[in-house]
Formats: structure tokens, sequence, C-alpha cells
């Protein structure tokens, strides 16, 4: 089949820019997509934080006017560079007034009063940039709110743009529960006429992801079972009946993995190398952690480890009240984290009364991060929901067993234990209480201490795992020819 021209948009690739797993999959799709032939770019905002210098990126020439509706318009400089150990160009859109901040979407905790205007000036320029560097697209890839209005525009906007004559256009969920909910004026800023009002209304404002699920050829999620939920009240935010409305073009695309970066066998940042015919490595790991967080060193205790945001989406809540009980049970627990301000200050109150039980580090370290992943016995995941999550799978190629609450891509990634000593990969639960997530550690636990045998055919099955891209962008692969075909009338 022909090779496809892929246009990617997003407000965050590794590693130029990463608040979420957003970045991570931006950061890894293109590069599987171009090892299948097509011609694929990348545009994301040149914030502060990206480093011209670092990733050698190049001006080019000109300026781009980037239309805003009622705004007039408005000019933007254009970096270009490349996605690091690939020939994937990235576009970085600069804009001084609206992209030359600490943050990428917040300051100290708040939001950037606008937002709407700072992404919807992004959508444009990604249309506008598109023609200036005569790239045209046989598909346009948005994700999440930030690039929601890309698909609105195309079918607006461009409706009879030559350029973009058989564009089709896919959107990515990453998170439902962040939508890009505004005030109705920006229909004005956005440029396409109050016609098209009610496709972004809702609640008499605008909603972007709205527009974007209503007008995108196709969706897709980052899980199959995320897929699913996001059709309930219980996952929808509201949305509910418009994505069960248009479920006929919804797909579930599990994330993969880079597993250059995370392999037990070639980690760079962990003490001592291992796999899975030679764990000999892992116990050393283990006992490099516990010195980290100044635990006791015991080889003869299950050691437990969570890394993540402290939000109530990842379930922090639960832990909160769970983890008193836990304490009570012979283990270790080590916790690297940020976010709500409460739960920094509770879970390191109680690192501080319990010096030989539980260990806490307060904000992010990419090495602890795999020296936890590495040392733990156990990883902890008890979130509310997870729309794929990436930290189970790195587990896995650790041989650290996941004890997750069965959502999105944690239960489509990880098997229940069975106690038949065959079968499993982790241990789960189903119910969002803390009770369900202290009987679960417990029978994690009990198996470690009680199952020897059953817990390292699990670590055996678990490291066998595989969960790369090559999978996932043939998938992608797939959907892009539907998307071109249909546009085409084929």
């Amino acid at each position: 089949m022909d090779k496809l021209n892929i246009l990617i948009a997003a407000s965050e690739v590794v590693p130029f820019a990463k608040t979420g797993g957003l970045a991570d999959v931006v950061g890894a799709l293109p590069k599987a997509l171009r090892a299948l032939g097509h011609d694929v770019r990348v545009v994301m905002p040149r914030y502060y934080v990206v480093d011209r210098e670092k990733y050698a990126l190049t001006p080019m020439e000109g300026s781009l006017g980037v239309p805003m509706g009622i705004m007039g318009e408005e000019w933007a400089a254009v970096y270009e560079g490349l996605l690091p150990g690939s020939d994937v160009p990235v576009y970085f859109i600069e804009h001084e007034g609206y992209f030359g901040r600490k943050g990428l979407y917040e300051e100290d905790g708040f939001s950037f009063n606008d937002n709407d205007n700072r992404f919807i000036f992004f959508s444009r320029a990604v249309m506008q940039l598109s023609k200036m560097i005569r790239f045209h697209p046989d598909v346009i890839h948005a994700n999440d709110w930030h690039t929601a209005a890309l698909p609105v525009m195309l079918n607006t906007l461009y409706t009879y743009d030559p350029d973009f004559a058989f564009t089709g256009s896919l959107l990515t969920i990453h998170n439902l529960q962040h939508q890009g909910r505004f005030y109705k004026g920006l229909m004005d800023v956005l440029g396409i006429g109050w016609n098209h009002f009610y496709e972004l209304e809702e609640f008499d404002g605008v909603n972007l992801l709205k527009g974007g699920i209503t007008h995108a050829d196709a969706i897709t999620t980052v899980s199959r079972k995320y897929a699913d939920e996001i059709r309930t009240p219980e996952f929808g935010w509201g949305l509910e009946n418009l994505i069960d409305h248009v479920s006929y073009k919804l797909y579930g695309i599990l994330n993969g993995i880079d597993y250059e970066e995370w392999s037990p066998a070639e980690d760079t940042f962990i003490s001592h190398t291992f796999d899975v015919g030679d764990m000999s490595g892992k116990a050393l790991c283990k006992e490099s952690l516990q010195e980290s967080f100044h635990l006791p060193k015991r080889a003869d205790v299950p050691l437990i480890g969570l890394v993540g945001r402290l939000a109530e989406q990842k379930g922090i809540e639960l832990l909160a009240h769970a983890i008193w009980k836990l304490l009570e049970m012979d283990i270790q627990i080590v916790m690297l984290g940020a976010g709500e301000k409460w739960a920094e200050h509770y879970f390191s109150d109680i690192a501080h009364k319990h010096p030989d039980k539980f260990g806490c580090f307060i904000g992010y370290r990419n090495d602890l991060a795999h020296q936890i992943e590495a040392g733990s016995d156990m990883f902890l995941m008890p979130s509310l929901f997870e729309p794929c999550g990436l930290n189970q799978i790195y587990s896995l190629r650790y041989g650290t067993l996941p004890i997750v609450r069965a959502t999105g891509g944690l239960d489509d990634t990880i098997e229940n234990y069975q106690n038949d000593q065959t079968h499993g990969t982790g241990f789960k639960f189903y119910d969002a209480s803390a009770d369900a997530l202290v009987n679960t550690v417990g029978w994690a636990v009990h198996t470690w201490y009680n199952d020897r045998r059953g817990f390292e055919q699990m670590q055996n099955n678990a490291m066998h795992k595989r969960f790369d891209w090559n999978g996932s962008a043939l998938e992608y692969e797939a959907l892009y020819y539907k998307i071109s075909q249909g546009r085409r009338g084929l």
C-alpha cells in the first residue's frame, strides 16, 4: 500500500516537554510509524523548557501568520529539530506571549487563564505550518483537548482548501477528565462560525474535546478497556452519551513502551543489571533501594514500590485510608511522587513516624523511578481510572509484580494470579475502596511469604510479556489507511 503523510500535533512530546503519558506516546509512536516507511511530522509548542541549543533546533525562514478570528492575525516563529534517535522532523511553534512561560499549562498549581487562546493559536498554527512547508497530510493526528480543535478546523475553515482536500483526522483521548471547557465567546476566536456552536456547546460554553469528538473521522483511546469505560457515566465525565453515539468510530489501541529505556539487562540507572535468566542482580537492587530510602536492609521482607502523581485519579485517597493497615503487615513501602499538597505532607509525615517501614521522596527523579522498578518486589497502582498506565508495564519487565485496580489499561495489561502456580502476572482488585486495596496487598504479601514458587513463576511470566510500539503502530497504521480511504471515497 502507498505510504502515508502523517502530521501529529501534541502539546507535549518526550524528551522536549512532559507532564504525563501523552508526551511518552508522541515521543515514541512517530518513530515506530517512520520504521514502517511513512512520512511522519510532529508539531508542538516551543515552551521555555525546550532548550533550542540542547536539541540543536534551527529557525525556519520567515514568520508564520496565524489567524485568530476576532483577535486578528498573530505571528509565530518556527523552529525545526528531530526526535532523538530518528529522522522524524519536529516543528516547534514559538510565540513569546503564549508559550514563553515556566509551565506548560499552569504555574504554582494555577492554570493559565488564557489556555483557551493558547491552544486555539497552536492548533491554527499547525494547519498554517502544514501549508507553509507544503506538507499535504493524509491524516492529522490530534491529541487530547489541546489539539481537539484540529478536526473541527479541518471540517470548517479548511473544508475547501486544496491543500487538505483528502486529509482526514484522528483524535486520541489520553485522559477524558480534561476536556478544554471555556466560555462561549471562544467561538469568535475559533472563527468557524456560530452555526457550529452546537457541535461544541456544553452548559452554554465551549467544550473543545466535544468538538473534536464530533468532527474527527476516528477516535482512539490508549487502551481497549478505556474505550469501553468512557461510554459509561462512571468514566465519561459528562460526554458518555456523545461517545456512545459515535462509538462506531471509537477504537482502543494500547500504548507501548520503549524497551531500550526500560530493560533491567541494560538499565544504566540501577546498581546491578539482571534478567529473567539470572535474577541475582534484582536482590542487590533491592538492597540498594532500601539503602537509598534509609530502610533496614532486609531480604526477608517484601518491598512494595509506588511511583506517580499524588492525585485523586491515582487512588491516593484510597492509599491514605489504607496505609495504616498496610503498615501493620511485615512489609516495606517506598514512594516517589508529587502532587496534592495534603498528600505530600501526609505521606512525608508517615515516613517520619515509620522510618523502618515507609520511605518517601516528594518530587520526581527518573533515576530513582528506575531504581524503584528494579528493586521492588511489587508495584502498587490503586488508580480510580487509568486510560493506559505505563508503570505497570515497566514493572512487568523488571519482574516487579503489579498490584492494580482493574480499570482501563491496568486491566488490559495485567493477568490476575491464579493459585495453580502457572498463570498470572500480578494481583487485581475491582472495588475502589481501601478495604479492597488492603485485602489485595495482603493477598500478594501472603503469596510472597507462603508460595514463593508461584511468586517466582509469576515473575517469569511477567518478564516475558511485551507491550512494544511495533504492534501498536501497526494498529494505528491500519486506522490511518481506513481514514484516508474514507476521505477519498474508496
